[in-house]
């Protein structure tokens, strides 16, 4: 028995000796190309033999096999596949495997150009999301360009009135005109008021290659207006890849765009060039919102043979006009057009258009031309030191139309529209059903002038600015790197009136002009609301009417980062000073003689300083924390008010951030959360008075302090190579922190009241406080995948309203009822020709699946128990005018119900 175990125990080690033996391993490195990809999963494939990468990217497999595939994969990155044979009992080292991002154009960019401030994962310490091409390309659809970034956290977009380009967005609470818009570099903001106007970079989302939203101060070395976060856009290159694409997209309410693109990629002598035009029409989802865009890019480079110098030329426009819903109409206005007796809206309702001879018309009309021209030269030293920078040019030309002369908003047609051709019947001398028409002066001629007759004007508001970053990088060690540069921009602002049409009548009489009182002058010319190809458009010669004033910035701005990059820790720290001088220039308020003709010069500084570290515990654990102070200057008309020369020693805003964070990556599953605080002191608001009895005017707020905090989490994650899920979710405490002073004016900046705002506790509105989403995306079969997300929007206030604040015994803001929309998604990709390069995709988005009706913003803060007139009698609860709880004196708009848009798209 004993020789039997013996024999036994002997036969078993053999065999386990045996199988250790002929065990192989399979090693390698998985990167990006430039950093490590810890956790990243490798598999050899038709078996169960795996292994993840370290901390280093290093991996090893052990398995039986001595040949066969490993298939590599990473989130956020296309999976790999890679042949292998190794001996029996061997080692087989592949390598580094390098990782391709879903978007792979974003690294070649951030590669070159250092004047690009793009966060790396588990390195900068900042919160961030990145949206790619490919995923742009698929879900935007007919949508705006910010809506892309509605499952972000912290990240509220809406429609506005629901124009073509009329969107906004709000991040952690702040509107866009205090968050920063980088495209490659290149600060987008307007120089006098911050403002980002979506309809001037409609076709950004043609030529965008990914998109990062940074939350908070961010990681631009640039003193820029990134008080809620920074959005930066890296666009198409003159030297992607050889390829062309033609797409077709059509969608609700007769939506049509068609888009051609080609790129030589980079050639042998170093040369590249690429194309894109593009051409966008549709009725609008909203009543009276026809619109027509276009969108051009022409990219030119040239990289020498060295890899030292390298050129890109780039030269971009959108081009467009679009009828607008400019007018937020009360909630009893929506459902006295749709149906009454349900009390249900007519959500598409817009009371700012009608017809004129039989076609669609309209008060409100915007039209816009912003080409922007830029070169980027990047110059390589040495292997240490690196030289960056961007000159740009960008001109606009155009502005928005409105009404002036008699107030034609009393007049409706039966379905609440406006009876334009009854307009031109009174301004002719004609019966019509407005009143006694006007009568022809000794000439003959029937003249209107800003109170009598009805016109549309257009607001002109058209710019030249011109500006460079440069930045050099010097690797001082092989963990520090230094950065300096400098950033200087130069703007001209003109802003009149002219007439845009006399609605039949024969002459416009001006009298604003001071130069031509008190006899004034009689206009005849009139100028189109469409926009001009060329950017030189001469806007100086234009008659002009009711203002005609010039606004000139010069900034000045130098920056500084050190950057530490070790094998766990990394951290920088950063500082950026800049001066803007403000002029202003008037030539209707004052004679050429009077010093407030043009003013002197308002030099105002400011700056920030920054810094951060993030500390990557193992690989797949990471913490970071950044704290910063920024000094922000006063906006132009915060210094020049009420639209006159006279300026005011206005205060410096005041922000301090700070922000902590954790994020875990695996190869299935990358998860952040983080925690922010931001006080904003001394803020200059200006906001546009609701009431109907002052269209047009405005309110100057003083002093106004805020307090944003909050904490989110963003998960992604693939379970299996089929399924991707992704969540989110947000919560937000905004509010006012003691009170403020405000001064209401008209629409022709006459003082009507001033006093004191009482803010202190009050909510933070016009942007939801929690947000929350969940979607998912399934390869049902190879390369036809179905996806769905639903969006969950709560604790949404109504804008603050000045004038409901003027007392202490206010309720506070008006809280929004919550809503969900879910989205929806098909794609299909179909690999054609004998190499399979080129594909055919197929796409179909349904959005509001579900057609939820919802409110996206107020800009009235009435409450139910209000009463409806006056102090006493009763309330609008009691009176049954309630809408989903809410006052039906609010003035609102409504999100748009369900659409739907499909797109094919060649690629090859």
């Amino acid at each position: 028995m004993k020789t039997m175990k013996n024999w036994l125990l002997t036969g078993l080690l053999f065999m386990i000796v045996s199988t250790a033996f002929s065990q192989s391993k399979i090693t390698g490195t998985i990167t990006d190309g430039a950093l490590s990809l810890p956790g990243a999963n490798a598999l050899v494939k038709g078996s169960s033999d795996a292994g993840s990468s370290d901390f280093d990217g290093k991996f090893t497999i052990t398995t039986s096999l001595t040949s066969g595939e490993i298939v590599v994969s990473y989130l956020g990155y296309e999976t790999k596949t890679i042949s292998f044979s190794v001996a029996k009992g061997g080692t087989a080292n592949l390598g580094v495997i390098v990782l391709q991002a879903n978007s792979n154009e974003l690294s070649e960019i951030v590669v070159k150009s250092t004047v690009v401030d793009i966060a790396k994962d588990r390195k900068t310490p900042v919160a961030v999301s990145t949206i790619k091409a490919a995923e742009i390309q698929a879900k935007l659809g007919s949508q705006e360009f910010p809506e892309i970034l509605a499952n972000t956290p912290s990240v509220y977009a809406t429609k506005g009135g629901g124009g073509y380009g009329d969107s906004r967005i709000n991040i952690r609470g702040f509107d866009q005109r205090n968050i920063a818009v980088m495209i490659n570099g290149v600060p987008v903001n307007d120089m006098e008021n911050s403002s980002v106007y979506w309809s001037n970079w409609a076709g950004l989302s043609d030529v965008t290659s990914a998109m990062q939203v940074q939350r908070g101060l961010g990681s631009s070395k640039l003193a820029i207006s990134s008080v809620g976060g920074t959005i930066n856009v890296v666009t198409r290159s003159a030297d992607m890849k050889e390829g062309g694409t033609i797409a077709l997209t059509t969608g609700n309410d007769n939506y049509f765009k068609s888009l051609v693109s080609y790129s030589t990629g980079k050639m042998s002598n170093g040369l590249s060039a690429s194309v894109l035009f593009s051409n966008t029409i549709g009725d609008g989802y909203v009543d009276g919102t026809k619109f027509s865009g276009q969108n051009y890019f022409i990219g030119l480079g040239y990289s020498s043979k060295n890899n030292k110098h390298d050129f890109q030329f780039t030269f971009t426009g959108a081009p467009q006009w679009h009828n607008q819903r400019s007018f937020a109409n009360t909630l009893a206005s929506y459902i006295q057009y749709g149906n009454p007796a349900e009390n249900k809206p007519d959500i598409k309702y817009n009371s700012d258009w009608g017809y004129k001879n039989g076609e669609e018309y309209s008060w409100a009309r915007n039209f816009y031309s912003k080409p922007v021209a830029s070169i980027n030269y990047d110059y390589k030293i040495s292997d240490k030191t690196k030289l960056s920078s961007v000159l740009y040019a960008s001109w606009g030309r155009g502005g928005g139309t409105g009404n002036i002369g008699k107030s034609p908003f009393a007049y409706k047609t039966e379905d609440g529209l406006v009876p334009f051709d009854e307009f031109v019947k009174f301004n002719t001398g004609q019966p019509n059903t407005i009143g006694a028409p006007l009568t022809p002066n000794a000439d003959g001629e029937y003249v209107v002038n800003r109170s009598t007759g009805f016109t549309r004007r257009a607001s002109i508001n058209s710019h030249d600015w011109y500006g460079a970053v440069v930045n050099l990088n010097q690797k001082l060690t092989e963990t520090l790197t230094l950065d300096f540069g400098i950033d200087a921009r130069t703007y001209t602002g003109y802003h009149f009136r002219n007439v845009n049409d006399r609605l039949g009548a024969d002459v416009y009489f001006d009298n604003q002009n001071a130069n031509f009182k008190p006899d004034g002058r009689y206009l005849y010319q009139t100028y189109s609301a469409t926009p001009s190809f060329n950017p030189f458009t001469n806007v100086k010669d234009q008659e002009k009417i009711e203002y005609n004033n010039n606004g000139y910035v010069n900034w000045y701005g130098a920056f500084t980062q050190l950057e530490y990059s070790g094998e766990k820790l990394s951290a920088f720290i950063q500082g950026a000073v800049s001066n803007q001088g403000f002029q202003r220039e008037d030539t209707f308020l004052y004679l050429e003689s009077d010093p407030l003709y043009k003013t002197d010069t308002e030099n105002i500084l400011g700056g920030n300083v920054k810094g951060g570290a993030n500390y990557n515990i193992n690989e797949h654990h990471n913490v970071f924390a950044n704290a910063g102070y920024y000094s922000k200057q006063p906006f132009f008309n915060a210094v020049y008010r009420n639209n006159q020369s006279i300026a005011f020693d206005t205060p410096n805003e005041k922000v301090t951030g700070l922000e902590a964070g954790y994020g875990y990556r695996s190869s299935k599953i990358n998860a952040n959360v983080n925690a922010y605080y931001t006080s904003w002191k001394d803020r200059y608001q200006r906001s546009t008075d609701p009431s109907s009895t002052n269209r047009n005017g405005y309110y100057d707020a003083l002093g106004v302090n805020e307090l944003h905090t909050g904490i989110e989490l963003e998960v992604n994650a693939k379970p299996t190579p089929q399924l991707s899920l992704n969540a989110m979710v947000s919560f937000g405490q905004w509010k006012y922190e003691g009170n403020a002073t405000y001064n209401k004016f008209d629409q022709n900046n006459a003082p009507l009241e001033s006093g004191t705002l009482y803010l202190d506790g009050v909510k933070v509105g016009d942007a939801a406080q929690t947000t929350a989403s969940l979607g998912a995306a399934y390869e049902i079969l190879e390369r036809f995948t179905v996806d769905a997300n639903y969006r969950y929007t709560d604790q949404l206030y109504a804008a603050i309203e000045p004038g409901r604040f003027s007392a202490e015994n206010h309720k506070g803001t008006l809280e929004l009822p919550s809503y969900g929309l879910m989205d929806a998604g098909i794609s299909y990709k179909w690999l054609i020709g004998s190499s399979k390069k080129s594909s055919v995709n197929f796409r179909l988005n349904v959005n509001n699946v579900l057609n939820e009706i919802y409110i996206s913003e107020s800009r009235t803060n009435i409450f139910t128990d209000d009463f409806v007139t006056g102090t006493s009698g009763p309330t609008y609860a009691s009176s049954g005018k309630v809408y989903d709880g809410i006052a039906t004196a609010n003035q609102v708009f409504f999100g748009f119900g369900r659409t739907w848009n499909f797109s094919m798209r060649y690629n090859f």
